[in-house]
């Protein structure tokens, strides 16, 4: 009975461990950005939980990392028009942004995107 229960705590201490929370820098700008950037996130198998901040510049996860790992996410922002560390949009993708998301740009880089319409 003993070794059934160590057995069985361990397993659920292990099975906590699978949950990771991550942070890194992700360019972008506005609420646009923040949707497009979470939505990318949150759509892979293995992301629990997602959410860029437009004032810190910080993505910030949940993730379970026997599915999923940092560059993969990092990868997939990039993929929809997001630079992060080691991982640079296409220029196809980031010149099809709105002209608020444009962050490579200084004169769009901290406007907001309601002003701009």
């Amino acid at each position: 009975m003993f070794t059934f229960l160590v057995l069985f705590a361990m397993a659920l201490v292990h099975g906590q461990d699978k949950n990771k929370s991550i942070d890194f820098e992700v360019k972008g700008n506005c609420e646009m950005c923040k949707s497009r950037i979470e939505k990318a996130a949150i759509k892979l198998k293995g992301v629990k939980f997602a959410s860029w901040s437009s004032e810190t510049k910080v993505f910030e996860a949940i993730i379970d990392e026997r599915k999923i790992n940092v560059p993969d996410i990092q990868k997939r922002i990039a993929e929809v028009g997001h630079d992060s560390k080691g991982f640079t949009a296409p220029d196809t993708v980031y010149n099809d942004l709105p002209e608020c998301c444009k962050y490579r740009d200084p004169a769009t880089a901290h406007m907001d995107h309601n002003k701009m319409k």
